[in-house]
């Protein structure tokens, strides 16, 4: 590392971006195992048809980890054995043996998305970068840290193992999650955990794991839901002595199907055994139409059947709605339809927006305090 950091001074450079730099850090801290750095063409080629990595067995890899160059960075680099990635003027890691060839961004976004819209949010991203890819291995000069009070929850997979240990852990349970939490959210992973207590497992722990890399704007944004997941914690609607909340650094692609299997193998690499899979994982309203714009179940579906997700059990969800007659967030049970009422994400924006509260039981006060506060914050602005 040393000779890395007297070498990194000496090497040509290329400006990478914030969505870039959080890439980096997927690679550096090993999410993406086996990849040793942004796909070279082999690799994103297996990615991009077969939604795996061939070249060593199947590893179930099924969104590209590319790095987007200009043409006239890729002119300028194409003799370099190395270079150097800077970030805000700050040199953080060298690719070596880099390998470019040509960013097909409508073909790449029509298989990774199953649309070209140029309104979806990442679509945008991928149209305005680069022409070229870059490939190699990466060399990551020190961790990523974003200084913003929660680098302390950007935990590796190799330190959420160790936490598991100490813990004394015999069953790992993820949730993967964007959103705020609310009630419907921890019924799911309150009946997972006693599921498996009912099977015979001591000590199940819930990964509760927010994705922590970029997302569109109209999210709540990182720091705001961590703090409303806290709040969740603290009012005892999960229970804080088995539950280890940590903050995935992955970027969101809103890719739906193809998507979700690159959350749940993530999951699995930091020792997750089961994952609870949500309604429409990974997805979003299609632009232009304002319907979904993949199928609710389809995500669910293709985890039970995505190759190379051996020793992950995929726990499916179940509909959670609000149960007006118990007063609680509750499974859904057709035969009872008029009971229960289905209240959306954009419903509970609007609501916290307006300073409203949702019906009691939706989510934890302190919970939905935090929230409305991220709402009025946004009016003064």
């Amino acid at each position: 590392m040393d000779l890395a950091l007297s070498d990194v001074n000496t090497l040509p450079t290329v400006n990478i971006t914030k969505l870039d730099l959080q890439w980096v850090q997927v690679l550096a801290e090993g999410w993406a195992t086996p990849l040793k750095g942004f796909m070279r063409e082999r690799e994103f080629l297996q990615v991009l048809h077969f939604g795996s990595l061939l070249d060593g067995g199947t590893i179930n890899l099924s969104v590209p980890i590319v790095l987007p160059v200009s043409k006239e960075d890729k002119d300028r680099l194409d003799d370099c054995t190395a270079f150097a990635l800077v970030y805000k003027g700050r040199r953080v890691a060298i690719m070596r043996n880099p390998e470019f060839y040509e960013h097909r961004k409508e073909e790449r976004c029509a298989r990774q998305w199953g649309t070209t819209c140029i309104q979806h949010p990442y679509i945008k991203m991928v149209m305005e970068s680069g022409e070229w890819l870059a490939g190699g291995d990466l060399e990551v000069l020190e961790r990523i840290k974003w200084n913003d009070g929660l680098d302390q929850y950007r935990l590796t997979p190799k330190e959420l193992k160790q936490k598991f240990k100490e813990m004394r852990a015999d069953a790992i349970f993820a949730f993967q999650l964007r959103n705020p939490v609310h009630n419907g959210h921890a019924l799911l992973m309150q009946d997972t955990r006693r599921r498996l207590l009912d099977r015979g497992y001591k000590k199940p722990v819930l990964l509760l794991h927010p994705l922590g890399g970029w997302t569109k704007e109209d999210d709540v944004p990182l720091d705001w839901r961590m703090k409303q997941h806290a709040a969740v914690l603290e009012d005892g609607v999960l229970d804080p002595a088995n539950t280890i909340v940590a903050i995935f650094p992955s970027p969101m692609m809103y890719a739906g199907p193809t998507e979700v299997q690159w959350h749940c193998r993530a999951r699995m690499i930091a020792g997750s055994n089961f994952y609870i899979v949500g309604r429409d994982p990974a997805g979003m309203l299609h632009p232009e139409t304002k319907q979904d714009l993949y199928e609710p179940t389809h995500g669910g579906k293709v985890l039970t059947m995505a190759p190379g997700l051996t020793s992950v059990e995929i726990i499916p969800f179940r509909v959670a709605a609000y149960n007006k007659v118990k007063k609680a967030m509750d499974f859904y049970d057709k035969d009872r339809h008029s009971d229960f009422e289905f209240i959306s994400g954009t419903k509970m924006r609007k609501l916290a927006r307006s300073g409203e509260n949702p019906p009691d039981g939706f989510m934890a006060p302190k919970a939905w305090k935090v929230l409305t506060e991220y709402y009025s914050s946004l009016q003064k602005d």
